[in-house]
């Protein structure tokens, strides 16, 4: 018999408690006044970038002087050291914003994750969309009219590692399968350009259940995008990681000598929500998982599906049968502890806690009915 972790029943129980509890009257006698607590002084900066905010432009003019005619080492502070700092410190300041590359050196793309499509104990859709694109679009119609057809009313969307990728009219794309006809679901725009892109739910959504998304640090980019109009306009929580704070779209300019300049130069926004960049989408629920584990799970559940991922095997107990067989299940047999690399040692505890999430979800709405 499949059943969710202990963590899952202890929240969904936690969560069920807590609503039932009246509230306390209150108390006939007066509380005893509590001092007033004495205010936490403020915190002192110490990173160096904290410290250089504290100086104004004729601070900043002196310290560089004092430098460059103090500091034992001239040589360090020559022209040319002084603009390579500049660019440096620049690049560190911008963040996702900007980076230089060897255009040679370009990393490879990895193995792409393939689309995997589930229904998680006849109760929970799963999808994993491994990359965005016209194919994948495709398949979670498909997959999406499926859902309808069963009657599944809840859906884990799962973003992880979904790498940078700029075509928004095609983010937009995916998220009218969720959201109302008539939304403004996001906008793309260079700061100097007067005009703006802007992306509208221009058909009637195909599913309206309840959506839960998944997102890791790999996700970027238009996934990014998505993921925030989701949570707006799809009413869907977000459960993992910070992604990657790059829903921007970028220019590359050949600086020579092999090094490319790749930087930022328009940013998609979705309206009455956080900024994306340069911080990423953070999650309602933050669940880590290690990158090696989660990429076992995903070659795994490509072949093998991905419930063996969320559900934990009920382990056999003591009963009147094994006491006049003399034995014991409980430590005999597959009752004893995982082995390593077996799948019952390697969960997907993002997913899990997805599926913990859509269970209490599922559980308050049918109470409320």
């Amino acid at each position: 018999m499949k059943r969710l972790t202990a963590l899952g029943f202890l929240f969904l129980a936690g969560s069920w408690l807590l609503a039932q509890s009246p509230t306390p009257a209150p108390s006939a006698t007066p509380a005893a006044v509590s001092p007033k607590p004495t205010p936490s002084p403020t915190p002192v900066p110490t990173a160096a970038a904290d410290l250089v905010n504290l100086l104004n432009d004729a601070q900043l003019e002196q310290a560089v002087e004092l430098l460059k005619t103090q500091f034992l080492n001239p040589a360090a502070l020559n022209d040319q050291e002084l603009r390579r700092a500049r660019l440096e410190g620049l690049l560190d300041r911008l963040g996702p914003g900007a980076k230089l590359y060897i255009e040679s050196g370009k990393p490879a793309a990895g193995a792409p994750i393939k689309f995997l499509a589930e229904v998680l104990d006849s109760k929970v859709g799963y999808v994993r969309l491994g990359k965005l694109d016209a194919d994948t679009l495709a398949q979670l119609d498909a997959v999406l009219a499926g859902f309808n057809e069963k009657g599944i009313q809840a859906a884990v969307l799962d973003l992880r590692s979904v790498g940078y990728h700029s075509d928004y009219e095609l983010a937009a794309a995916f998220a009218r399968r969720f959201c109302e006809k008539g939304k403004l679901l996001f906008r793309v725009q260079k700061p100097s350009a007067k005009q703006e892109r802007i992306f509208t739910a221009n058909q009637d959504p195909i599913f309206t259940g309840t959506v839960v998304v998944l997102t890791d640090e790999q996700t970027a980019g238009a996934g990014e995008i998505l993921a925030a109009v989701l949570r707006q306009h799809a009413r869907a929580m977000i459960v993992g990681s910070r992604t990657a704070g790059q829903a921007v779209e970028f220019s590359e300019v050949p600086l020579g000598a092999g090094v490319v300049l790749k930087v930022a130069v328009s940013e998609a926004t979705v309206p009455d929500a956080e900024a994306i960049f340069p911080r990423g989408v953070k999650p309602d629920i933050a669940v880590a998982l290690a990158a090696d584990q989660q990429a076992e799970i995903f070659r795994r559940s490509a072949e093998k599906g991905v419930s063996q991922f969320v559900y934990e095997k009920e382990r056999p107990r003591m009963n009147e049968a094994a006491l006049i067989a003399n034995l014991n299940p409980e430590i005999d047999g597959s009752g004893g502890p995982a082995k390593a690399g077996d799948e019952t040692a390697l969960k997907d505890t993002v997913l899990q806690r997805a599926v913990d999430l859509l269970t209490a979800l599922t559980f308050f709405e049918s109470k409320k009915n």
